[in-house]
């Protein structure tokens, strides 16, 4: 990407910052909805690979329902976009009253055990929503890592934009980021991590929907090391403005086994924990990028 389109897209995520958050409620989900349609009429590159991976999750559905979940997880990601963009100016009582977690006492007791909590989620519906969640009705600020985007002056808006919410955000890049979150967990904080897809190629391989994909190791290197709580969370999309969520129960470090062999036990049972996540509402799963080994392979060749 070019100092000129890294200055246009730069540009268009500032004017969806400044201007959707104006909108009233109505007129942005309206926007969001047109603008997922629109992209996924053109059936570009991304939409295609949402409705390539849906056919890993949906293995019985033919090509019309296809049709019709891609189109269902476009509008449900522009849903996290308009979201986003208007969550800074949201009131924040309605973090108590448009997010409802399962089992929600299962990270109220982990916390309050003071070992420490890593939550790790998938890219379902909104997590950003879910962290606003927790910081504003559970009353747990948290610590959580972001991937350095181009331009970098787009990430320095997401790292804003985040920290606006409360959160502290660590650079993917680099070593640093593993020993602050082991150091947040060991005086008992929270940490969360968007954790289905791995984008350092070191991550652990993992069955996923019958087949082969990588997820980061973090979360489960973290709760070995610190002996933090690692909980797995699943989300997803009602009617507007309603977001729903599971708190899994506690993923524990087997008692038996090389570093590397709890490591792979613990980060496939987040896989199962995300699995029934996306198999139970796949249209709310925002993956439009290469995830299976297979897949990946097919790229380089």
């Amino acid at each position: 990407m070019g100092a000129a389109q890294d200055k246009l897209v730069d540009g268009l995520y500032g004017l969806g910052w400044a201007g959707v958050r104006k909108l009233p409620e109505p007129a942005a989900v309206a926007l969001g909805r047109r603008i997922a349609d629109f992209a996924w009429k053109r059936r570009g590159k991304s939409v295609l690979r949402l409705e390539s991976n849906l056919a890993r999750v949906v293995p019985d559905a033919g090509p019309e329902r296809l049709r019709e979940l891609s189109r269902a997880g476009m509008r449900s990601y522009m849903r996290y976009w308009m979201e986003s963009f208007r969550l800074p100016t949201m009131d924040p009582k309605r973090f108590s009253t448009d997010v409802e977690f399962k089992d929600e006492h299962l990270l109220r007791e982990a916390l309050a055990s003071g070992r420490g909590v890593v939550v790790a989620l998938p890219h379902l519906a909104n997590w950003d929503l879910a962290g606003a969640w927790a910081i504003g009705h559970i009353g747990s600020p948290f610590t959580t890592v972001a991937e350095r985007l181009k331009p970098e002056s787009l990430y320095d808006r997401f790292v804003a934009y985040r920290e606006s919410l409360g959160m502290e955000v660590l650079p993917h890049s680099g070593g640093a980021a593993f020993g602050t979150l082991a150091r947040r967990l060991r005086s008992g904080g929270l940490v969360c991590l968007v954790a289905d897809r791995d984008l350092s190629a070191s991550g652990v391989e993992v069955d996923f929907f019958g087949s082969t994909a990588r997820m980061p190791a973090g979360p489960a290197l973290l709760a070995q090391q610190t002996g933090a709580v690692l909980l797995p969370a699943t989300l997803h999309y009602g009617d507007t403005p309603k977001m729903y969520g599971r708190i899994h129960p506690e993923v524990e470090v087997p008692k038996a086994g090389t570093r590397a062999e709890k490591t792979t036990a613990m980060t496939q049972a987040v896989a199962d924990a995300f699995a029934w996540g996306i198999a139970e509402h796949p249209q709310d799963w925002h993956m439009l990028q290469r995830l299976w080994l297979d897949d990946l392979e097919e790229r380089t060749q």
